[in-house]
């Protein structure tokens, strides 16, 4: 049990044990999230659901989380980290496990629909502060030279959770049926909440963090107080002109729709994707479970590249700008090719295809996405501003699916679905190289003209 601070002299590295903390948080978060994509085909046969229908269910989850966004980042920047993630984590497990009971009632389709609608709903809104709440511990607990690793890789946790989620889930439909994925995972996030509540802390409060590490985290630009008590409560409301500042910005503007644009593509992979492999390439669900891996391993690996060649860069030299744009523009154009899978004539080529567009957009959400709200947001705003990011970002969540759903209805074929989803990856790319400008902390740097790639000006330097 951790008790109280007991700071040595000796090298420690928990801010590593909290990073597989909050991976393995996100993971069980996308889980939730995705694997009613798997159970979809099942659930829409069972309740004689049209795709529109399955659509809006599948949307739900989205419409909550969009509106949940800001009262959960107000709760973030006012009760913390640890309590906020840890009640939430808990209620989101119990919505997960009652969506397996759904069959359980005879209420027809309309109910079904309803229930189900109503249970995805209330999992968005709960889960609302989970990512504000992650980018809140990467300000709090990393240094700037390595915040992009950290946030690659929770960014990437739903590459992971597809991965390990989808094959068992896909398997676990097969052989027991529908439900059986929900139950898993309420299970395992119940028994997260456990783990979360019990080992995280606030750097300068945790009992096995050495005085080295601490003053690493601290001369690397960690804001390490923004979770404490006095820090919580000396904070005003939320003003006017944070408000202005967080909203009334072109270089946060365009962050927000390169996240609305990523997400475009991430909720077409965990709604769409698994759906098009049984429906229009005539898998059966087992398979089209296993083949989700490769596209989520390969999507994996790019979220850790982005973020490694984001803070190689500033080791380097680069500009903070640079070496969070550059990465985010080439992975966006990557992930673009995806739209070539529709004259695909394999489910192999398919496969490879998603893959490697996959792989280009980790690299962009790697280098390009929380890394930015990380580096920008004011100090006394992290949680509101994380939060504004993943609205703007998650009605894309709402989007995407119910206009898939609507194409594929119109035209009878997922190729112009695809043909939707790649011109999200275009228009993020050159919204970020053409319009962004450069990357500073709110509050504390105004933008200047933007210094060539490898020169640091004066004001990036102190960022």
């Amino acid at each position: 049990m951790l008790t109280s601070p007991a700071i040595t002299e000796k090298k420690t590295h928990i801010r590593i044990w909290i990073l597989m903390m909050i991976l393995l948080l996100s993971t069980v978060a996308y889980a939730d999230r995705s694997i009613l994509s798997i159970a979809g085909s099942a659930i829409k046969d069972e309740f004689k659901l049209s795709t529109v229908q399955l659509g809006y269910i599948l949307s739900a989850f989205s419409w909550a989380y969009v509106l949940g966004q800001i009262p959960g980042g107000l709760f973030l920047d006012r009760f913390g980290t640890k309590k906020i993630y840890g009640i939430t984590l808990a209620l989101w497990s119990l919505s997960t496990l009652a969506m397996g009971f759904v069959g359980a009632f005879e209420t027809g389709v309309a109910g079904a629909m309803f229930i189900m609608f109503s249970l995805r709903f209330a999992l968005g809104f709960i889960e609302a502060p989970s990512f504000p709440a992650n980018a809140r511990i990467a300000v709090m607990w990393f240094p700037k030279s390595e915040r992009g690793r950290a946030t690659s890789l929770f960014a990437s946790s739903q590459y992971f959770a597809v991965g390990i989620f989808s094959p068992l889930s896909g398997w676990l439909v097969s052989k027991y049926g529908w439900p059986w994925p929900f139950f898993v995972l309420g299970i395992i996030g119940i028994i997260a909440f456990f783990v979360w509540m019990l080992f995280m802390r606030e750097p300068h409060n945790h009992p096995l963090v050495s005085q080295r590490e601490l003053d690493y985290i601290i001369e690397g630009g960690a804001l390490i107080d923004i979770d404490t008590i006095k820090e919580r409560n000396a904070k005003p409301p939320v003003t006017r002109e944070t408000l202005k500042k967080l909203l009334g910005n072109r270089m946060l503007w365009c962050a927000y729709i390169g996240q609305y644009c990523t997400i475009a593509l991430s909720y077409f992979f965990i709604t769409w994707f698994p759906i098009y492999l049984v429906q229009a390439r005539g898998m059966d669900i087992l398979h089209a479970g296993f083949a989700t891996i490769a596209p989520a391993l390969f999507g994996f690996a790019g979220g850790i590249s982005g973020g490694y060649i984001s803070d190689y860069l500033i080791r380097i030299g680069w500009s903070v700008s640079w070496a969070r744009k550059l990465p985010y523009i080439i992975g966006m154009f990557m992930a673009a090719t995806l739209v070539f899978a529709a004259i695909a004539n394999s489910n192999l080529w398919v496969v490879a295809l998603m893959s490697f567009a996959f792989y280009g957009k980790g690299i962009a959400a790697g280098a390009g996405t929380w890394a930015i709200v990380s580096d920008t947001a004011p100090k006394d705003a992290v949680g509101l501003a994380g939060a504004i990011f993943n609205c703007i970002g998650n009605i894309a969540g709402i989007v995407t699916p119910i206009i898939f759903g609507y194409i594929v209805a119109m035209t009878g074929s997922y190729g112009t679905g695809l043909v939707f989803v790649a011109a999200h990856c275009i228009i993020a790319a050159l919204c970020f190289l053409f319009v962004m400008g450069p990357i500073v902390r709110i509050g504390e740097n105004e933008p200047s003209p933007e210094p060539h790639a490898r020169q640091e000006t004066p004001e990036l330097q102190s960022h």
